[in-house]
């Protein structure tokens, strides 16, 4: 079966973006010793516009083929005229106000998440991505399986959260951490069984 993992970057303080979601203030701190670890180990989760800059535009997936965002997580790149981010991965956006979507290789549907996420795990692949944002993540989160936090050091002090919902505590349980000389976190869990 495969996996939903939430691949999210966020400041000391848990916080993925500023109030007005701007996330400028996170990418300020993505260091020489940071950078190779994200392009070797998660070429995914690298923009398909930004994949060549980093010598990786050929790279395979290997961890991921589909991706998940929220409408607001989509329309970051939509000013810039990017209109399908992850070209080398299945994109889906899930939305209940976007009603078409503007690139035809972008999938938008306004489906139960958790319906459409119980149905991609039964389909084979590999595993699929969360991307963003905080209310589906909150949405998600009874089928979240990993969590992969990669932690700036950096305090927000405010902005939106890593999940928004209501209190419901999740157990999972710290499988591998790396630490960056720029103060760079990445942690990575499992759902801790019940």
């Amino acid at each position: 079966m495969r996996k939903l993992t939430y691949f999210i970057g966020t400041s000391i303080d848990g916080f993925i973006a500023a109030p007005d979601g701007d996330f400028e203030f996170l990418m300020a701190h993505l260091t020489e010793d940071y950078l190779p670890h994200l392009t070797g180990e998660y070429p995914e989760t690298i923009p398909t516009p930004a994949r060549a800059a980093f010598g990786i535009a050929d790279a395979p997936n290997s961890r991921f083929d589909t991706v998940l965002m929220g409408r607001t997580t989509y329309a970051a790149g939509l000013p810039a005229g990017i209109t399908s981010p992850y070209a080398h991965l299945r994109q889906i956006v899930l939305s209940r106000s976007l009603a078409t979507s503007p690139d035809p290789a972008v999938e938008v549907t306004d489906e139960d998440p958790v319906a459409l996420v119980r149905k991609l795990k039964q389909e084979d692949g590999l595993g699929i991505w969360l991307c963003g944002g905080s209310d589906l993540a909150g949405q998600l989160l009874p089928e979240i399986d990993e969590l992969i936090v990669k932690q700036y050091p950096v305090v927000a002090g405010t902005g939106i959260p890593l999940f928004r919902t209501g209190f419901s505590p999740c157990t999972f349980r710290l499988t591998d951490s790396r630490v960056f000389d720029g103060g760079n976190v990445v942690l990575t869990y499992a759902r801790a069984s019940a």
